[in-house]
């Protein structure tokens, strides 16, 4: 069987979720599969150093011929939505340029971002006659209402529910990440056969606790290893509530141990570092979007890991971090929409919920886990064991394996 897949971002590429596109396209080679992978050259957190490299790297083969990666040349991607959304449009020029060339292809494999992936797919769908698998890790227009991008019942919003509506109804499977996600499309009218729930997970061998002392970003970054930490790490932009965040850091600069640390870029991170000088916040450090080789050291870092968003953006969502974070036997400190992540929290002990833009809650919740150490090594235990019952990497990639074999049989 061979999956052809057409994607906007793939290694080099820094993005919190390429890890699990690099796992499933690894399981299908070793299950047999044969992956014909379209990309642009890496542009999203590479240097213009590596853009050029990759220049050179049209084709890649990897698992002896099972995978190949077939690069192409496109605009960089600036931060202009408008020549992002021409980025967009001229990729899925070139997807359906290279679908229709590709042979012998069995199934298209896609994802929801760009939004109009699932629609270009669809429509190549058309000109093939071959299968979509539809992989959605977001759901559009909703999150554009969720971040303020847009309103509901607008010009916007309305252009989008035609996209999602026409892709749902002509894509053949649709994986999404939660049940949440499940709820919300077949209340939009996508029958439940068609849906299958796979969570993401996380690399349970490559994500574990790091002991302290031996735990190298604190030399790095002069960290002190006799403060209490809370970490961020992930996108630090227009959802994320960093006002908030930074509101609460400075009600809690008089408890000198008290620190907290922000690991990883994104829009908002100029107005966050702007707000620390101008407020001379000292409890908060900001460090670079770390490599995932490094990933056990970032989510150990924290004597508990944030899930933090402004109300309405999760509303069905569970971030990909929150598995790093117990995997990392850290408790998880969530300041989220009330949905699925507050149940796995509540059930399971790993931590503490709070709802989103609750600052009270959110302090008090800092404050009992600096308080009491031995609940927060209990809530790390339970994390872990969560997720090696449950979400390991072996786990999550084998529903993809058997959602393709099943179109097999």
């Amino acid at each position: 069987m061979k999956i052809l897949i057409l994607q906007a971002y793939y290694t080099p590429e820094i993005a919190a979720s390429i890890y699990l596109t690099e796992n499933i396209y690894e399981s299908f080679a070793k299950s047999g599969f044969y992956v014909d992978l379209y990309v642009p050259f890496p542009t999203r957190g590479v240097s213009k150093r590596v853009r050029e490299q990759y220049k050179n790297k049209k084709l890649e083969v990897l698992f002896d011929g099972k995978i190949s990666i077939h690069r192409f040349s496109m605009i960089p991607e600036y931060k202009s939505s408008i020549f992002r959304t021409l980025r967009y449009v001229f990729c899925c020029l070139k997807y359906i340029y290279y679908g229709i060339k590709c042979k012998n292809v069995d199934i298209i494999l896609i994802s929801s971002t760009p939004p109009i992936q699932g629609a270009m797919a669809v429509l190549l769908k058309m000109m093939i006659h071959k299968p979509v698998f539809y992989n959605l890790q977001d759901i559009f227009p909703d999150s554009f209402v969720g971040t303020s991008l847009t309103t509901k019942g607008s010009l916007l919003w309305k252009i989008g529910r035609k996209i999602e509506n026409f892709t749902y109804h002509n894509v053949d499977r649709i994986i999404v990440i939660s049940n949440d996600f499940k709820r919300n499309i077949i209340a939009k009218g996508v029958p439940e056969n068609k849906i299958d729930v796979v969570y993401n997970w996380v690399d349970e061998k490559a994500v574990v606790n790091i002991a302290r002392e031996d735990n190298i970003l604190y030399d790095k970054y002069n960290l002190s290893r006799d403060d209490f930490y809370i970490s961020y790490c992930g996108n630090i932009g227009l959802t994320q509530n960093m006002d908030m965040l930074l509101r609460v850091a400075d009600d809690l600069k008089e408890i000198k141990d008290i620190h907290f640390v922000l690991i990883g870029n994104g829009v908002y991170r100029q107005d966050v570092e702007k707000i620390i000088s101008e407020k001379h916040i000292s409890n908060v450090s900001l460090i670079p979007f770390q490599s995932y080789e490094n990933i056990s050291y970032v989510f150990s870092l924290g004597d508990i890991g944030l899930v933090i968003s402004k109300s309405g953006v999760g509303n069905n969502s569970v971030p990909s971090k929150t598995w790093s974070i117990m995997s990392a036997e850290r408790p998880v400190l969530a300041n989220f929409d009330e949905n699925e992540l507050k149940d796995i929290i509540n059930q399971n002990n790993c931590g503490v919920f709070t709802k989103a833009g609750d600052v009270n809650s959110f302090k008090n919740a800092i404050l009992y886990l600096y308080d009491n150490k031995n609940k927060r090594i209990e809530m790390g235990k339970n994390g872990r064991n969560f997720i090696l019952n449950n979400l390991t990497k072996d786990i999550g990639t084998s529903k993809y394996v058997e959602i393709v074999k099943s179109f097999q049989n």
